[in-house]
């Protein structure tokens, strides 16, 4: 037996069976684009449907530890609770067992036709398209050409003296095959990946059901390992979510210990003579009644967790509030969050500028400060969108998001302009209070009334871009045209009053600045109303 031959056989295959598991999920996840977005926004306060929420998303992406390391990123920038984290957690760990019921199928004979249907679909597909239902059918046939080579590299593995032993040991100790899978699923950071290679394992004939529980709940535990270091760095309910993972699936564990003999008889009743399919069963029964024993107990997983990791996050003032780089893991959903981020950006831009105006009506000192602290929060977010986008371009994108991805830069852009110029707009305040500068009430109700478009037109652009509604958007420019005729005639106006002596200079000059800036945050209305009518025809 060639020994070096037969590692090299064993490593290509899985190789070829991890990529091949990551090109199919990624193709699912493709696929379902923005669905995958609106099952994630499905997830209420009902725990049966957090539950079905998480093992449909598991069985989009074919990744537990994707879906949970998700979750992480959602519950740092606090778009769940550590309640639902925990459902979609004991969802995730069902969806996993529908990967692994798949891996069961024994395709390796047809996998090469896969294979070479999905690399012609691929090569001929025209334009930068997201990876679809052609890397479906590729990563399938990947996957099994993987197990094929796996179980055929291990068969003669698995007659040897050395494999044997090992086997002997998890026989008569099943702490030791609990180690093994947790070991092997640290390392190879997948359960799914490390159960496939079980069943493939299985197919040598030289493993039993016996054998092969305690290792699948050791795998169940090594997957962890994931969320663990995905959750360094993030805040104390984001670790917090992490270790419900973990302390989830040891409990699991230890419920099913004193069971082993039971679940072993059970899924042999089921599939006398496939070791592979029992192995996959083992696995769905697992996953399943650990749920339904567990889910009523949620609220004791989080008291433990809190004990482990007790205190509450210090409030955040500054930052972002909907992006986490743990989810650029799904770039369908991240495009769907650095929008949030955006309006959210745009919004309190927004209320920058009414604040603004409002402190320079009112010549209150107080609003002042306030439009000074918001512009921190302004440029905050345009740092850390921007190194978001930069990520999230880098990742496999659609045409459509690689589009959205190209115009939030731009918008980016024109909010962090439109916090400049309410910034100026409150300096303008302030000269106003230091200088006790006068106006007459027909200036006044000008300023308010260019003003009023101009807050209108700002209001109308971001609630276009929220929706996406190019309709919407293109009423920006009819404002935009009253606000520039407004300030052309307002300029001839004061222009006369100083003539007059009316106005003093000083006076005058803080007039035409104000108009100057509204006109200005016209313009960077219109254009993003005008990148939301563009992104409308992609």
């Amino acid at each position: 037996m060639d020994i070096e031959k037969l590692i090299i056989q064993l490593i290509g295959g899985v190789g070829l069976f991890l990529y091949g598991m990551r090109l199919m999920g990624d193709g699912l996840e493709n696929s379902a684009g923005d669905r995958l977005k609106d099952i994630l926004e499905k997830v209420t306060k009902r725990p049966i449907i957090a539950v079905g929420v998480g093992a449909i998303i598991t069985a989009i992406i074919q990744s537990s530890s994707a879906t949970i390391i998700m979750v992480v990123g959602f519950v740092n920038v606090g778009l769940i609770s550590l309640m639902q984290a925990t459902w979609i957690i004991m969802g995730a760990n069902i969806g996993t067992t529908i990967t692994t019921q798949l891996f069961t199928f024994r395709l390796e004979y047809i996998a090469p036709i896969l294979v070479g249907i999905g690399a012609i679909a691929v090569l001929f597909t025209k334009g930068r398209k997201r990876r679809g239902i052609e890397h479906v059918v590729l990563g399938f046939g990947m996957l099994f050409m993987g197990m094929g080579l796996m179980t055929n590299a291990l068969r003669p593995i698995a007659h040897t003296s050395e494999f044997n032993n090992i086997i002997l040991a998890v026989g008569d100790k099943w702490i030791i095959g609990i180690f093994i899978g947790f070991c092997l699923t640290a390392v190879v950071q997948s359960s799914a990946a490390t159960t496939g290679i079980l069943i493939a394992l299985a197919g040598t004939d030289q493993i039993s059901i016996n054998i092969a529980i305690p290792i699948l709940f050791g795998c169940n535990i090594g997957t962890c390992v994931t969320t663990l270091i995905s959750s360094i760095g993030t805040s104390k309910k984001a670790r917090k979510a992490a270790f419900i993972h973990l302390i989830y699936n040891v409990m699991g564990t230890i419920i099913f210990i004193p069971l082993m003999g039971t679940l072993a008889k059970i899924v042999v009743n089921i599939n006398p003579d496939n070791v592979g399919r029992q192995i996959a069963n083992a696995h769905l029964i697992f996953n399943i009644v650990n749920t339904v024993i567990l889910l009523p107990l949620t609220k004791y997983l989080i008291m433990i967790v809190e004990k482990l990791i007790p205190g509450e996050d210090e409030l955040k003032i500054i930052g972002p509030k909907f992006i986490d780089d743990r989810l650029l893991e799904t770039p369908v959903i991240a495009a769907g969050q650095v929008i949030k981020e955006t309006i959210r950006m745009a919004n309190t831009a927004r209320m920058n500028l009414e604040i603004a105006m409002e402190a320079f009506i009112n010549k209150d000192e107080k609003l002042v400060k306030s439009v000074y602290e918001n512009e921190k929060i302004i440029n905050n977010l345009e740092e850390e969108i921007t190194r978001f986008l930069v990520l999230l371009s880098k990742c496999d994108l659609s045409d459509k998001e690689s589009a959205i991805v190209s115009s939030t830069f731009h918008i980016v852009n024109d909010i962090e302009r439109i916090g400049d110029h309410a910034e100026n707009i409150v300096e303008l305040a302030s000269k106003r209070i230091l200088k006790n500068i006068q106006y007459s009430e027909e200036s006044l109700g000008e300023l308010k009334n260019i003003y009023n478009y101009t807050l209108t037109a700002l209001k109308v652009a971001i609630e276009s871009y929220a929706i996406g509604d190019f309709r919407k958007a293109e009423s920006v420019n009819d404002l935009e045209v009253r606000i520039d005729e407004s300030f052309r005639i307002y300029s001839k106006n004061h222009i006369r009053r100083l003539n007059n002596d009316r106005c003093t200079a000083y006076a005058g000059v803080v007039f035409m600045d104000l108009l100057s800036n509204f006109e200005r945050i016209g313009d960077h209305s219109v254009n993003i109303a005008g990148i939301v009518i563009e992104n409308a025809s992609v």
